[in-house]
């Protein structure tokens, strides 16, 4: 019989997914009230967005325990890891439990539909304020919930499994881990992130804001046309009410202006 040893389990580039995601949400988070924060807000809501469509692609591309095949279970396959730690005599999975392949899916589908509905409330394509928050605020509970759950699989498994995000080893059989921890990936995916965030928004949206691609994401109407303009709406409606004098008729005055001008020139010379 094989003893459990310490084996590679998490990747470099599911680590560095992992704690960059809490990061960027909680900064969000923080960030959420006040104007003075909008851009660090939305620059933290962009850089979930996008780790989040990474850990799509690396689910499906990434090494063992990365890809959703390997922790995607069935709805019963959780009831029976809930029934098992009931019973006192919890199932040891190498890779994610079921219970917490549950919260990883509700986190990427939140991890999408929060910073799709703040977009949608900056560019004012629709108003989603209201939900946007909820949606802010079911992320944090889910977080909470995710934080605990790691608490309880720790000390039900003597395990730590916070420590095994950072270091990506766990107990298990030696032929049951990764032979390789992708590092070069990690390392693209934190030089991609740390540029964005150096970058900053102004620097983003002077970057990607001119590709058709990625433009819709920088399009924040209520920026561009709120405190920084100076003017308030009330002045900017005003103003756009004013008639604009057409071309021609300015041409035409302009003979005629010069005209009076030289007149109050030479009247000025006889005095």
């Amino acid at each position: 019989m094989k003893m459990p040893e310490k084996v590679l389990v998490w990747d470099i580039p599911t680590r560095v997914f992992h704690w960059l995601l809490a990061a960027s949400f909680l900064t969000a988070y923080i960030t959420s009230e006040g104007e003075a924060n909008r851009h660090i807000h939305i620059l933290a809501g962009y850089t979930v967005a996008a780790l989040v469509v990474f850990r799509v692609i690396w689910g499906l591309i990434g090494t063992k325990y990365a890809r959703f095949t390997q922790f995607i279970r069935s709805p019963a396959a959780a009831i029976r890891y809930f029934k098992a730690i009931k019973a006192g005599n919890p199932e040891h999975h190498v890779g994610h439990n079921p219970a917490g392949a549950l919260a990883i899916i509700a986190l990427l589908l939140l991890g999408i539909a929060t910073p799709l509905t703040g977009w949608l409330t900056y560019s004012d394509t629709q108003d989603v304020g209201e939900f946007h928050q909820l949606l802010g605020n079911v992320f944090l509970g889910l977080v909470i919930v995710h934080v605990a759950a790691v608490v309880v699989s720790s000390i039900l498994h003597k395990e730590n499994l916070a420590k095994a995000m950072v270091t990506g080893k766990k107990m298990a059989n030696a032929g049951e881990g990764i032979k390789t921890s992708r590092v070069l990936v990690g390392l693209l995916l934190a030089a991609f992130v740390g540029s964005f965030l150096v970058a900053g928004y102004g620097g983003a949206k002077s970057m990607l804001g001119k590709m058709p691609a990625f433009a819709p994401l920088f399009q924040d109407n209520r920026l561009e046309a709120g405190d920084d303009s100076g003017d308030s709406s009330d002045d900017a409606v005003a103003t756009s009410k004013v008639p604009a004098k057409p071309a021609e008729n300015v041409l035409k005055q302009q003979p005629a202006a010069n005209a009076a001008a030289k007149s109050d020139d030479k009247d000025k010379d006889d005095d």
